[in-house]
């Protein structure tokens, strides 16, 4: 299993890349941000510092979107940086919630998203891509390589990571669920005509290790909040007890009555108190090491890759030295 942190791109900048050396020192393999210009730095800026003074690391988006740049302005960027330290890029994409939503907009469709990830990869390996009835081309990429992982929770947007995406990306770690959602990418991949081993399975989620399990939780609470922002969605489409969607995933968000998106991803967001203990056991990882290991066994064995630690509470560098010193090794 490979390991991935996650940071949001504070100020300063300085920070994030020092961190993210600390991760690669400590054995992660992928070092990913969110992408949120209004509410963070830009990240773009920040990937040529962190492929800079890292070696191996593999850098990308947790996760951007088709609407807040130009398609080609995305391409271009990975492409860039890939031409200057070499293929180290990974380009995660979604239908875009935070991002979107502060500047007053909506999330995109999955038809968009789906040309989206068509173009932002043909266009960054320097392929040919038709928009809108204009050829156009990249004519300085050469030997490019952009695998390109798409987050997704509804029946819909799983059908489509399976059957395009290079990866999936889901962002909560409950065994139950990673099983449903993983079983559906794979379906349809195999229906597409696709091996399904071809598609990389990645989990992310919030870590936190500790014996004090009580303070993790609150230190994570934040978590159930933002994936109660497309548990929303999902509702809105398929209703409360659809049949497409697990009643584990929608029941929880019933005492949801907001979201203010100038506390997104951050512990003690008062936007969370509706998200109770059971959904912050299920989503996170919390407690000692052994519970950690425990747990990345059973979602090992449901076909996951990668595991990216949500690395966004009081203790960012105990966490990334516990999984260095105790929990990577472990599930080498």
């Amino acid at each position: 299993m490979d390991f991935g942190i996650v940071l949001q791109t504070d100020p300063p900048a300085k920070d994030v890349v020092t961190r993210m050396g600390r991760a690669e020192q400590a054995g992660f393999r992928y070092g990913w941000t969110f992408d949120s210009c209004v509410l963070w730095q830009e990240p773009f800026v920040i990937y040529s510092q962190i492929l800079e003074h890292t070696k191996d690391l593999i850098v990308g988006s947790m996760v951007t979107n088709p609407r807040t740049r130009d398609w080609t302005v995305t391409a271009s960027g990975f492409a860039t940086l890939n031409e200057m330290f070499g293929n180290r890029t990974v380009c995660g994409i979604g239908r875009g919630d935070s991002a979107v939503r502060v500047t007053g907009g909506k999330p995109t469709t999955l038809a968009e998203l789906g040309a989206a990830m068509h173009a932002i990869k043909e266009l960054a390996e320097g392929r040919e891509v038709d928009l809108a009835g204009t050829p156009v081309r990249l004519p300085w990429v050469t030997d490019g390589q952009l695998p390109v992982w798409m987050g997704a929770y509804g029946p819909k947007a799983l059908q489509l990571a399976g059957a395009q995406a290079d990866g999936f990306i889901l962002q909560l770690a409950d065994p139950y669920l990673t099983e449903w959602m993983v079983k559906h990418v794979r379906d349809s991949a195999e229906a597409a005509g696709r091996n399904p081993d071809d598609v990389t399975i990645c989990v992310a989620a919030p870590a936190y290790v500790s014996e004090d399990i009580e303070h993790g939780r609150e230190q994570c609470r934040w978590f159930g909040g933002m994936v109660g922002n497309h548990v929303a969605d999902l509702v809105t489409r398929y209703g409360e007890s659809s049949d497409l969607v697990p009643q584990e995933l929608t029941e929880y968000i019933k005492g949801r009555a907001g979201y203010d998106y100038s506390h997104h991803g951050r512990a003690g967001n008062p936007s969370t108190d509706f998200v109770p203990d059971s959904i912050v056991d299920r989503f996170c990882l919390i407690g000692p090491a052994e519970a950690h290991i425990e747990k990345l066994q059973q979602l090992r064995e449901l076909g996951v890759h990668q595991f990216a630690v949500y690395d966004m509470h009081d203790a960012k560098d105990a966490t990334i030295d516990a999984y260095g010193e105790r929990i990577i090794p472990a599930m080498s």
